[in-house]
């Protein structure tokens, strides 16, 4: 097994998508995870607690539950660390409160979802992607968040230190929406060299401590952070409060915060967006897709070509903050876009939305349990040319 002296791993391996994503977070600089276990997502704490010795020291707590998950790793974030939890299903509902506080106090972590089917206990050992909305509007009030599906092992890892340094740039937490497929299974995972890894640091306060404002936004209205213990005084809340952090119940504040922590991720929705395109110019459809889906989507695909149907492919590698602009453009130039999902309509009803009657959207739904029937999503290609 290689290693670079830190003990993070390097070079081809054989893992499955939870313990790559442990190997991600390790490589992006975590040395924090507090979590709960729970189906499929379990493996992802076990292997960062094995590892977390070899790679220069770090913690892994099991916590009583999701809620104090939460709340233990907003604490670590502001201690200097990077932070992550890890859940699945009913836990990820558990942890809505406490994202919304996060969010409040712009703590930089990520939290991963390996999804299963649901509602309630539901289906704990197999896949859905019928968390998707919740990731979104989960917690109360008006906020913006990020949030990232992998569709490999490979991409397990990959897009773990894409997440961090996501939530690091912008002060937010950070969602990875795997699903149970992804997190369990196994592929060939190649790790680069530690030297090849871009890394995005923590936006760190370094002038006087006495004039340390924890919310004064800089130009790009992202706040500098500092940690406990470093000789700044501060103070971090989830009321709303003005720039030194201190409560302040009036609209003008509610305005000008909530004001920003919207912007800071709305503003920069174009630079946040990954997605892959494929053959879109001159498609007639176009199959929108994310997660495991998008694999189980292109023999589908495969074969409507084979016919001479002219589909294209557009893969949500981030799916929050949404897309917009492009399913736009995409819609005034094609007749259909296609939609699989293990739900019953999540994130089809924001293409919906976006097309705003320019294309027809047909929406291949799915319970979860299992993957789609490949012949379905072929049945809604030949649907969106009718």
């Amino acid at each position: 097994m290689k290693a670079d002296p830190k003990g993070v791993l390097t070079g081809a391996h054989y893992l499955d998508g939870d313990h790559a994503a442990a190997e991600g977070a390790l490589a992006a600089g975590c040395r924090f995870l507090a979590g709960y276990p729970i189906t499929p997502s379990t493996e992802v704490a076990e292997r960062f607690a094995a590892r977390i010795p070899k790679v220069g020291g770090g913690v892994f707590i099991q916590m009583e539950d999701e809620l104090a998950s939460m709340a233990a790793i907003l604490g670590g974030a502001w201690a200097g660390k990077k932070s992550m939890t890890v859940t699945s299903g009913p836990g990820f509902s558990l942890m809505m409160e406490n994202l919304g506080l996060g969010i409040m106090m712009e703590v930089p972590l990520v939290l991963i979802n390996v999804q299963r089917g649901g509602p309630s206990t539901g289906l704990p050992t197999l896949p859905g992607q019928a968390d998707m909305m919740q990731a979104r509007w989960g917690s109360h009030g008006d906020y913006e968040i990020i949030a990232i599906c992998p569709s490999s092992p490979q991409e397990a890892f990959d897009y773990m230190i894409t997440a961090f340094n996501f939530s690091e740039k912008y002060r937010v937490p950070t969602l990875v929406m795997m699903d149970e497929c992804v997190g369990h299974m196994t592929e060939k995972v190649v790790i680069p060299p530690a030297d090849e890894i871009e890394i995005t640091p923590r936006k760190e306060y370094t002038g006087p401590p006495e004039e340390y404002l924890p919310y004064l936004p800089d130009k790009d209205m992202i706040p500098w952070m500092t940690k406990a213990g470093d000789g700044t005084r501060f103070h971090t809340t989830g009321l709303t409060h003005d720039e030194k952090g201190y409560p302040v119940m009036n609209a003008d504040c509610q305005e000008t915060l909530v004001r920003r922590l919207v912007d800071k991720i709305r503003t920069n929705a174009d630079e946040i967006a990954i997605l892959e395109e494929e053959e879109i110019d001159g498609a007639d459809v176009v199959l929108i897709s994310y997660g495991i889906s998008s694999r189980v989507a292109i023999p589908a695909i495969e074969r409507a070509r084979r016919e001479g149907l002219k589909v294209g492919s557009l893969r949500l590698v981030t799916v929050w903050p949404f897309p917009e602009t492009r399913v736009r453009e995409l819609a005034k130039n094609v007749k259909a876009l296609v939609i699989p999902e293990m739900n019953y309509g999540q994130v089809y009803y924001e293409i919906e939305r976006c097309a705003a009657g320019n294309a027809r959207t047909v929406l291949v739904p799915h319970a979860g349990g299992w993957v789609h029937d490949v012949d379905d999503i072929y049945a809604g290609i030949k649907e969106g040319l009718k």
